[in-house]
């Protein structure tokens, strides 16, 4: 009898890099992730921050998005990621504005439409974070939207929730009162306020780094931005999703009837879609962040792999 003989081992499509001209022409570096089969194309869009194209900066020593876009080749979906404008620069004159940041990403989105790993495939925006909200204002050139951990209100909102709910009581009225001190600042183009001797020393460096000058335009823009509302205006396919143990962004109690979209939640996930099997009473946000890293394997996205594989 003749031994069958062994069976071929399929290795996924290698990455390669990619540049492409961002907004005016800033020249963006980023990997192509083939995939075989699938009719989608990903174009990944970061969170806040200066962050690389694997999502990865300076305060975060983490690899979320080269992590999701290996687990996206796995469900047939390529992908391109990329380098955020501000990942690298240190030119406090670079645009970092709203228009800047958007229009990166309908470049990208441009750059990936033209791609051979793109050809006969639509385009699915995906948005992390801050970069959901930005993915929001280039929905419209893309076939549908997969928007992660977005927030789930207005960035002044997204802000102050968490910052309340840490804080003490006795605490509260003072260092609330400084926040939204600073968010009228930003809207009023003044001066940011000096912070009263109850206030936090943390919170007064978070309201210096909202207003610090190379950024503030941008924040400006996005500080009273109704994710909800941009969202229900897309034609297309578009879901949210959650993950349950996130400290930064949660699923909210109540979606606006307006929204006709998927709302998903990923159970035992934080806030990069990692496994996190601690409790969300055993946590703070300093916390949380201890289940970012490469050693955390991403939770279990079979919410997601479901929504993708629906997509028509």
């Amino acid at each position: 009898m003749i031994p069958a003989p062994p069976a071929q081992i399929q290795t996924a499509p290698a990455p390669r890099e990619l540049a492409f001209e961002g907004f005016n022409g800033l020249a963006l570096a980023g990997t192509v992730l083939p995939a075989r089969g699938g009719h989608w194309f990903a174009v990944m869009v970061a969170d806040s921050g200066p962050l690389d194209r694997d999502w990865s900066g300076p305060r975060l020593a983490s690899h979320g998005g080269r992590a999701l876009a290996l687990w996206l080749q796995d469900q047939g979906v390529a992908s391109l990621r990329y380098d955020k404008r501000i990942a690298f620069s240190r030119d406090p004159k670079l645009d970092a504005s709203l228009d800047a940041q958007a229009g990166d990403i309908r470049a990208a989105i441009r750059a990936a439409r033209a791609l051979p790993e793109a050809r006969d495939r639509r385009i699915l925006l995906v948005g992390h974070g801050e970069g959901a909200l930005l993915a929001l204002l280039a929905a419209q050139d893309a076939d549908a939207l997969l928007l992660l951990a977005p927030p789930s209100q207005t960035m002044a909102m997204a802000i102050e929730e968490p910052v309340a709910a840490q804080l003490p009581p006795e605490k509260e009225i003072a260092n609330l009162a400084h926040l939204h001190a600073v968010f009228q600042a930003i809207r009023e183009r003044k001066p940011g306020p000096v912070p009263g001797p109850d206030v936090y020393p943390a919170l007064a460096r978070l309201g210096v780094s909202l207003m610090a000058p190379e950024t503030l335009a941008f924040v400006r823009a996005t500080l009273d931005l109704d994710p909800w509302a941009m969202a229900s205006r897309f034609p297309g396919p578009v879901a949210v999703a959650w993950g349950d143990k996130d400290m930064q962004t949660w699923k909210p109690a109540h979606i606006p009837a307006s929204f006709q979209g998927d709302v998903l939640e990923v159970p035992m996930a934080n806030h990069l879609f990692k496994r996190e099997p601690r409790l969300r009473g055993e946590m703070d946000l300093a916390k949380a962040v201890e289940g970012y890293g490469d050693d955390r394997p991403l939770a279990d996205l079979t919410p997601l792999a479901a929504w993708i594989s629906g997509l028509k």
